[in-house]
């Protein structure tokens, strides 16, 4: 089988495809031919060496993954060789094969095609699990609100009744009203924190001194989710996202997908092979919706 491996920290051009041997299933896990996996932040940060949660080089990216069961380990019933699936790994979906845990996976719903699949799982459940406490009548304020995971986490929060603002480009604002912003921000020429007040959520998708500032525009009783940066924060109102990835709830999240209830936008669909497009792509910003790459 071939992989994309990276054997040292660095820029796009790190990538390297290289041929290894098929690994096997363990215990509760499966053995997927890889159809298609996608692009996220922590893709390049982990590929700079900004995150290191996969270790040191050689390392193999790629979170989001489906494709086709074709192997089994011992005590992995939940699926049989032929089942199409989706879900997430930590690390290892940018090859041909990826070994990926039963309880991380779900099947792909008839309506969904696989490719588009793999745009779901780290962005969708994302988006899905950090506004699970949104309530009609609250204000939200999403950061990097056209990208991938923003785009699907403007959708829910409008869809909850809640009164959505998000920060993109301006030539991103047309496409943020029709996805239910009724306050886009340009972060390139506004200043969020004198554009909103009172706002009782906001997701933090860009870290830095963007949580620090997005405490500002708290109501009373506001929050803030941040999807970037250091595990723990000084100020009570931050919590750190980390997304969890079961079964249920990505079947949960496939199911609001099949009903309509997400607009699901995949901006571009590359070959693997050509990962450090993908990567130049997702870090220059602008990108409306998520990059997915076929590895088929």
């Amino acid at each position: 089988m071939w992989q994309m491996t990276q054997r040292s920290f660095g820029g796009p051009d790190v990538f390297e495809r290289v041929e290894v041997p098929r690994p096997g299933p363990g215990p509760g896990e499966v053995l997927v031919r890889v159809v298609a996996t996608s692009v996220n932040a922590a893709d390049w940060k982990l590929r700079g060496g900004l995150i290191r949660k996969l270790g040191e080089p050689p390392l193999v990216l790629g979170l989001d993954v489906s494709g086709v069961v074709v192997e089994r380990g011992d005590d992995a019933t939940r699926f049989a060789p032929g089942d199409t699936v989706f879900g997430m790994v930590f690390g290892g979906a940018n090859a041909e094969y990826v070994v990926a845990h039963q309880d991380r996976l779900a099947a792909v719903p008839s309506s969904l095609d696989p490719v588009r699949a793999a745009a779901l799982p780290v962005a969708g459940l994302t988006a899905w699990q950090s506004l699970a406490s949104v309530r009609r009548g609250e204000r939200v304020l999403v950061h990097a609100a056209a990208g991938g995971v923003g785009h699907l986490a403007v959708q829910l929060a409008a869809r909850r009744g809640a009164e959505v603002a998000g920060t993109a480009r301006a030539a991103n604002h047309e496409y943020l009203r029709e996805l239910g912003v009724g306050e886009p921000i340009d972060y390139r020429t506004t200043d969020f924190t004198t554009a909103v007040r009172e706002v009782d959520l906001v997701l933090d998708l860009v870290g830095g001194d963007n949580t620090d500032r997005s405490l500002r525009v708290l109501s009373a009783t506001g929050r803030v989710i941040a999807a970037e940066g250091p595990e723990t924060h000084p100020d009570s109102r931050v919590s750190r996202f980390y997304v969890d990835p079961t079964t249920a709830a990505l079947t949960e999240l496939a199911a609001a997908v099949d009903r309509a209830d997400l607009d699901l936008r995949v901006a571009t669909i590359l070959p693997l092979t050509e990962l450090a497009a993908a990567h130049r792509l997702g870090e220059s910003g602008g990108v409306r919706g998520k990059i997915v790459l076929t590895a088929a």
